[in-house]
Formats: structure tokens, C-alpha cells, sequence
């Protein structure tokens, strides 16, 4: 890992992500790069036109600079930590961020919170878009609470999928400094079970992951609740996930247990589509 993008909004959860993304790049040698990526405001008011539009604009401008100038503030405190890059994607944030994505090992976002009116606008659908149109490793964080850049245990959603495999193989910085590595899958009832847990414990011994691996099998139900429950019970700091979905025209349509994970989360998330 020798490059990370962080994605800054203008709230204060904003320094949160960057404080760990600072950290990780400090652990890996890596270089560090925050984007701004707020949508204009005139941009996030559909509802203005007309007259309304006119009269509004000026003021709408000042609130884009207010914000702005508090993800500033953010990144200039953290600067003064160690060496940081700055990108304004202000004027087109989504295909600014996209751009940058391709050319960096991991993203760190943050988790869509709709009650955190200090954020300001954002693309929709911002998270799973970006991690399914540039294919990289993203780092999604809740928005509430706090959480360290390495975890003792961490979870792991396996199904022999190309978009789990992608997610492992991103989670080797983790899974080689962890001190448990769990195992979650739901069972098809068939021989080929254990041989795929045996392979996937063989490869990840491999490549130098030296933690017991502990394996759980998921019941019934809702496979993204159930691995937020399987996190709280083992105590998990970071899930990893492949994220399952797709674009179309004007529509995005994401994977059940994607949706509830990025919904819901209660701990760090890396995910690969």
C-alpha cells in the first residue's frame, strides 16, 4: 500500500477519516492525499429556479466557502502532523474523486449520514458508486464513533466470489498484523464447503498471515445483519466484505447485505466490488 485517498466533506467527522488515513500512510510508508468533495450548493437545491435561483445564488456561494474553509481548517491541523496533499474537487466532485481513486491503492470515505447537516451536499449515492465504478479497496467509516487503523480482530465475509477474493487480497496489510482472523460464510450443504475453507486458510497462510483463523457459519436470515452481529460478538474492528451491485441508467441497484452494512455499519468496512 503506497498511496491513499481520503475523501473530505465539511463536517467534522471528516477529521476522523483523516486522522486514520494519516496513521495507515505513517504504518505503510505511503503517500497521503485528502480530496474536498462537496457538492455546489446551487447544485445540492434542485428545488430553486427561476427568480428564486437569482436571488439565492449569492448567498448559496457564501455557504460554499463557509464549508470549504472548515475542511480546510481540518486538513491544515492534520498537514502540520506529516506530509499531505490537497485536491478541490469542489466544482465536479464525483468525477474528481473517481479520477484520483483509479491511481491510489485505497479510498477512506466516510458512511452517508442524512442527519449531519453540516456535511453538505454530496453525489448520490456517493459510497457505493465510487467503490463499484473504480473497483478499489474502500475503507467506509461509521459516523459515530472512533476506531483504530489496526485490528486485533477482524471479520471476513468469505463466498467463493470474485468480489470476496478481491476483498481478502486488499485485507492482507490487516489480516497479517491482526491477532484473530474470523471466518464468516454460510453454508451450501455440499463437500466443496470445506475445501474452500481449507483453500482460503492455505492461501492466506501463503501470504503471511500467521493469526488463527476461526471459522463461523451464518444462519438464516439476513446475511448483512448477521455479519454485523457476528462483528459485535467477536469484537471485531474491521469487517471485510466484497460489495455486491451494479449501475444502470439513473438507477443504482446494490446487493441486499451491502446495502444493510453500509446502512448499519458499526465498525470499519473495507470493500471491493
Amino acid at each position: 500500500m503506497k498511496s491513499i485517498l481520503v475523501h473530505l466533506d465539511a463536517s467534522p467527522r471528516a477529521a476522523v477519516r483523516l486522522a486514520l488515513a494519516q496513521d495507515l500512510a505513517r504504518r505503510h510508508g505511503a503517500e497521503l492525499t485528502a480530496l474536498y468533495g462537496v457538492l455546489p450548493a446551487l447544485l445540492a437545491t434542485p428545488w430553486l429556479a427561476g427568480e428564486a435561483m437569482a436571488y439565492a445564488a449569492s448567498m448559496l456561494a457564501d455557504l460554499d466557502r463557509e464549508q470549504q474553509s472548515r475542511a480546510r481548517i481540518t486538513f491544515d491541523k492534520a498537514a502540520g502532523r506529516g506530509n499531505l496533499g490537497w485536491i478541490d474537487a469542489s466544482s465536479a466532485p464525483y468525477p474528481t474523486l473517481l479520477q484520483h481513486a483509479l491511481t491510489n491503492d485505497l479510498v477512506v470515505m466516510g458512511q452517508a449520514d442524512a442527519n449531519d447537516a453540516l456535511t453538505g451536499g454530496l453525489p448520490p449515492e456517493l459510497v457505493p458508486s465510487l467503490i463499484t465504478d473504480s473497483g478499489k479497496p474502500t475503507l467506509v467509516l461509521p459516523y459515530v464513533g472512533s476506531f483504530e487503523p489496526v485490528a486485533a480482530d477482524v471479520l471476513v465475509a468469505w463466498k467463493p466470489t470474485r468480489e470476496a477474493a478481491r476483498a481478502v487480497a486488499a485485507s492482507l496489510p490487516w489480516l497479517r498484523r491482526a491477532a484473530r482472523v474470523h471466518v464468516a460464510s454460510r453454508p451450501e450443504g455440499n463437500d466443496a464447503d470445506a475445501d474452500r475453507g481449507a483453500a482460503l486458510q492455505h492461501w492466506l497462510r501463503l501470504h503471511g498471515v500467521s493469526a488463527p483463523i476461526v471459522p463461523h457459519q451464518l444462519g438464516p436470515g439476513e446475511v448483512g445483519e448477521a455479519l454485523l452481529s457476528l462483528a459485535a460478538d467477536t469484537g471485531a474492528g474491521l469487517l471485510v466484505m466484497g460489495c455486491y451491485g451494479h449501475s444502470r441508467a439513473r438507477e443504482w441497484v446494490l446487493g441486499g447485505a451491502s446495502r444493510v452494512v453500509l446502512g448499519s455499519m458499526t465498525l470499519p468496512v473495507l470493500m471491493v466490488h
